[in-house]
């Protein structure tokens, strides 16, 4: 019982900070989802766009516990320097991954082009026109009128000129 009287202040603040990023998850989970429905993305696509906030948020908040409970804030910034220190030169040496997704990223919130869209990638040696089939975290999946299905990786998506040659047409119903 002294025990909890002892961190009574802790407890409560856990507690609070639990219930706020539980709550935070919950409504931008709902606000991707409702973004992913109106722009008409595939699932998978929000759903990888959720798990990307997620780690974010569960980062925060893990963060957050750490402090109240009593990390000096010199040992938590030294910890948290070393392991972003860490992840960065590992990130660096998978640069190409790393460049995969986060134009996946930019792919998903800017939509340039959308699943059903046909496509004609403008590049000198190796043009390719070609219906778009799916888009991943790290690739693009294309098929092209010949059956032969090109997975291309996201970053290249951005950085080649991409003229959209006929748009997925969408039906549009008109209440009587």
């Amino acid at each position: 019982m002294n025990y909890i009287q002892d961190y009574l202040y802790q407890i409560i603040a856990t507690a609070i900070t639990l219930v706020v990023f539980i709550a935070l998850r919950y409504l931008v989970n709902s606000i991707i989802n409702k973004f992913g429905k109106k722009a008409e993305f595939v699932e998978s696509r929000t759903h990888l766009v959720k798990k990307y906030i997620d780690y974010f948020i569960y980062a925060l908040a893990i963060l957050t516990i750490v402090s109240i409970w009593g990390i000096k804030t010199e040992q938590l910034f030294l910890f948290v320097t070393s392991i972003l220190t860490v992840i960065g030169v590992a990130f660096f040496a998978q640069w190409s991954i790393l460049s995969n997704i986060t134009a996946g990223i930019i792919v998903f919130f800017s939509s340039p082009f959308r699943i059903g869209d046909t496509i004609k990638i403008l590049d000198k040696d190796y043009p390719i026109e070609a219906k778009i089939i799916d888009i991943k975290s790290f690739y693009t999946l294309l098929k092209t009128t010949e059956g032969e299905q090109i997975s291309l990786p996201n970053n290249l998506l951005l950085q080649k000129g991409i003229v959209i040659v006929s748009e997925k047409k969408y039906a549009v119903k008109i209440k009587p």
